[in-house]
């Protein structure tokens, strides 16, 4: 039998052919927006992660601030911590800055950049700075319980603003998303309520016209003689 002349078809490579659009083509347009849109999205991503990595350090720091043997700070202690601690922080990589410059060479970046957030930090004090309430004891019991890597898990916190020109007050700012915390708001805000109905219907009796009742105001004494009247009837 002659062999077959049909020729042999050609095996697939298995690779897909990419495919060119041209350039001014919708299909070309839809992939530039969603080359776009991925870049923006990855961006968004990058600055988020590297925020709440700035976020976890501030919380870390305030983490290690607590009182190892338990309890809460006190407003002056807070203070304290924030001005003299991590307003601080940079003060010996500064000094060393400023000791590597030879007389008369201008600053490093390095040098400048930490004056300027020195400057920034203590400004920011100094109007009204939030940090966590370390002086709430619900707050520092829940805080204690941070696995000191979840950045959400804080924003359940209560936090106040406190600043260097009024050391004396602390403004509570977020009072927390906690369910303890939620719970705690609840409580206070009846206490509240009751003890202003309380005070409301003492205002009530004070203001009450004496024509309207008489015999509530009239001394125990006026009532004498004819309560001895009446015994001996």
């Amino acid at each position: 039998m002659a062999p077959s002349t049909k020729p042999a078809s050609k095996k697939s490579s298995g690779t897909k052919k990419e495919k060119v659009f041209h350039p001014q083509s919708r299909k070309a347009g839809q992939l530039a927006r969603t080359q776009l849109r991925k870049s923006k999205l990855v961006e968004h991503a990058r600055e988020r992660s590297k925020k709440h990595g700035s976020q976890v350090d501030i919380y870390s720091f305030f983490f290690h601030a607590l009182p190892p043997e338990g309890g809460v700070l006190s407003l002056d202690e807070l203070h304290f911590v924030v001005r003299d601690v991590w307003l601080a922080r940079h003060d010996q990589e500064l000094e060393a800055e400023r000791a590597a410059r030879r007389k008369g060479r201008p600053k490093s970046t390095k040098e400048a950049k930490l004056e300027e957030l020195q400057l920034r930090e203590a400004e920011h004090y100094r109007t009204g700075m939030e940090v966590i309430d370390l002086t709430h004891p619900l707050t520092v019991e829940l805080f204690r319980k941070w696995d000191q890597i979840e950045a959400a898990y804080i924003q359940q916190l209560r936090f106040v603003r406190i600043s260097s020109g009024a050391p004396g007050t602390a403004v509570v700012s977020r009072t927390g998303q906690h369910a303890l915390l939620r719970r705690e708001e609840e409580r206070r805000k009846q206490a509240v309520k009751d003890e202003d109905e309380d005070e409301a219907a003492r205002a009530a009796v004070e203001m009450m016209d004496t024509d309207e009742a008489p015999l509530l105001l009239e001394p125990p004494a006026r009532f004498s003689s004819t309560i001895q009247t009446m015994d001996a009837v």
